[in-house]
């Protein structure tokens, strides 16, 4: 039997069901749910990290993803995939940064030299952070302080490598904000009974695919290894590990695979009427593949990733991206600009002018949306 070659719209469409993004799948208000189910969304802003959720949720508000981290402790913000900031559920910290650790660590020992951090000194930081934040709760600044009375310099970069290895390794995560600055906790001592057991690497390796080609498939190893940080062979590895449960297409001419249990999918047919989205900053949608080119037109590449790592909040249509937009708060009000690449056809302005609402019920703000006038309808998506 032949493989099933998806076009690239209906590959697209796949991918927006698996991410939460179709109304089919658009799961309740509940943050740790979706948080569990994307197996963690990019956190280098904390807002943005909350507005990814919004688009894949019902009835969810900024305020309840909050306490969901702070409160019940059920969602923890550390460094994860990558080596990067991420909000990801408690429980899944436990075999999620052994499994990664080692890869990170061995990815930043050239920086960490260069920034005169050898194994010992790293050795003693973490002994100082320990005790340090045995004592409750404390900001970076306030965490260098300690790490230079203990006779570690955590001058220019230092201070951030130490921190990032800390945390990838298990140790110390984002506790409850001070203010608008965030504070250092013990991982332990935040996450209590909450945090899950480990796994032996294999089974982790095989949870790790698993996961992620349920939350980004269809999708390859490649993809898995871009947005995990892992090898590529051992996320052939992993992958291979549960081909049983997978089903296989084709994504521009590459292997791909979904979970087999929604291999009916293949067969539904797509929604109809458009997806409009409004996505966050860094959402996950726009960082969970190596080739990205499925979702934003090449010659707008720099425009949604401007470079540093940095991607702007986008509108898609269809899992396609059409423009960005920027939003600014003041007081209950929030001004929403839209920068469409393209003027927006006159049927889609009222679908983005509903996700612009939405975006001000998440955040409890009256919103003002900005959008060029609109352009001639078409029907060629």
């Amino acid at each position: 039997m032949s493989t099933r070659a998806l076009g690239d719209r209906e590959a697209r469409l796949l991918r927006l069901r698996s991410q939460r993004l179709d109304p089919v799948r658009r799961g309740s208000a509940d943050a740790v749910e979706a948080v569990r189910e994307l197996c963690g969304v990019h956190a280098q802003l904390p807002s943005s990290s909350a507005l990814t959720l919004r688009p894949r949720t019902t009835g969810l508000d900024a305020t309840a993803v909050e306490e969901a981290r702070v409160e019940r402790r059920a969602l923890v913000r550390t460094w994860v995939m990558r080596g990067t900031f991420h909000l990801i559920a408690t429980e899944d910290a436990g075999w999620l940064l052994p499994l990664l650790a080692p890869v990170v660590v061995a990815g930043t020992r050239r920086r960490h030299a260069q920034l005169g951090l050898d194994d010992d000194t790293y050795a003693r930081a973490l002994g100082i952070m320990r005790r340090a934040l045995a004592d409750g709760p404390l900001t970076r600044p306030e965490l260098a302080e300690r790490l230079r009375r203990g006779g570690v310099d955590p001058a220019g970069q230092r201070i951030a490598a130490l921190v990032q290895r800390a945390g990838i390794e298990g140790v110390l995560c984002h506790g409850p904000d001070r203010g608008a600055e965030p504070t250092l906790v013990l991982l332990r001592d935040w996450a209590g009974d909450r945090l899950g057991p480990s796994l032996e690497r294999e089974a982790a390796l095989s949870e790790l695919a698993r996961r992620y080609l349920a939350a980004y498939g269809p999708a390859g190893p490649a993809d898995l290894a871009a947005w995990s940080g892992i090898p590529v062979r051992e996320a052939r590895s992993a992958v291979g590990g549960i081909a049983a449960e997978l089903a296989e297409v084709t994504v521009a001419g590459e292997p791909a695979w979904l979970p087999a249990s929604r291999a009916g999918w293949l067969d539904e047919p797509g929604p109809g009427e458009p997806l409009v989205h409004l996505l966050a900053g860094f959402d996950v949608y726009l960082l969970g593949y190596r080739d990205r080119s499925l979702a934003v037109p090449a010659d707008r590449a720099r425009t949604v990733w401007t470079g540093g790592g940095f991607i702007k909040p986008t509108l898609t249509v269809d899992g396609w991206a059409v423009g960005i937009w920027r939003s600014e708060r003041r007081g209950r009000r929030v001004e929403l600009t839209v920068e469409p690449f393209s003027p927006v056809e006159a049927g889609l302005r009222d679908r983005v002018e509903a996700e612009a609402a939405d975006v001000g019920r998440f955040l409890d703000a009256r919103v003002d949306m900005r959008l060029p006038p609109p352009g001639p309808d078409r029907h060629d998506r």
